[in-house]
């Protein structure tokens, strides 16, 4: 049967999500632990992948597994074995042709800054200390809305088809001791939203204006786009896929 297996991973010790021949990743320490526990060699294949130590509070991956207990106790004994950086929450029937990346309809994503030193935050968040002007770069946040092309955000020599993404939210907040970005879109193309936050970055401290990120955009050009701020902001918080895909007995 295929599952959705929902889990969350601190990213700071992990070369991203995806399997690598000479470095560690999620997928490597998921599927090792996996297949010690069901005794068969298990795959995953997750909704998107991170890159070198970027966080996620929420990922999906499926698999086929003829699972031997019930998915909660499967959980327990999984969460005993995985290091404390990662953590499985949840094993969701799907119908057999469900795929945890090709049927996402939205991934979100969070950045946080932290405009003050604070030592807890010295591995999930970008301490920069100029001042920001928020209403700005809400502003040019505003503009992601009314494009579809970001190849100027995009990692140079990516192979991908296209460029296109459809950006559906994208703003800043102050909440508590941190200024966090928020975006939420279909697809996002491979280091976008540090690229993203960083061009808004210089915004906010009046190195470019609103009208330049316009410019930008339009340019296709990566290397006019702000520098890719530091990947321990960066969180994927959320992916949600059509209820088409559960797999509903009778």
């Amino acid at each position: 049967m295929r599952y959705f297996i929902v889990f969350s991973y601190f990213g700071k010790s992990y070369h991203g999500w995806q399997r690598q021949p000479n470095a560690l990743s999620v997928q490597e320490v998921m599927e090792d632990v996996f297949s010690t526990l069901l005794r068969k060699q298990i795959s995953l294949t997750a909704a998107g992948r991170t890159d070198t130590g970027v966080h996620a509070r929420k990922m999906v991956a499926h698999a086929d597994l003829d699972l031997p207990e019930q998915p909660e106790e499967l959980v327990r004994r999984l969460n005993s074995f995985l290091p404390e950086d990662i953590a499985v929450y949840s094993f969701i029937p799907v119908k057999e042709d469900a795929h945890a990346r090709f049927d996402a309809i939205e991934r979100s994503y969070e950045y946080w800054i932290s405009p003050k030193k604070n030592p807890f935050y010295m591995d999930t968040a970008y301490h920069l200390r100029s001042p920001l002007e928020l209403s700005k770069m809400n502003e040019a946040a505003s503009l992601l809305l009314r494009f579809d092309d970001f190849e100027c955000f995009s990692k140079s020599n990516t192979d991908v088809k296209t460029f296109l993404c459809d950006i559906k939210s994208a703003g800043w907040v102050e909440e508590e001791d941190r200024i966090v970005f928020r975006i939420t879109a279909d697809r996002f193309l491979r280091n976008m939203v540090r690229a993203i936050v960083g061009t808004l970055l210089d915004v906010g401290q009046g190195k470019i204006s609103v009208a330049d990120v316009k410019t930008i955009i339009k340019s296709k050009d990566r290397s006019k786009a702000g520098v890719s701020v530091p990947a321990k902001g960066l969180y994927l918080t959320e992916v949600k896929y059509p209820d088409r895909i559960l797999k509903i007995d009778g």
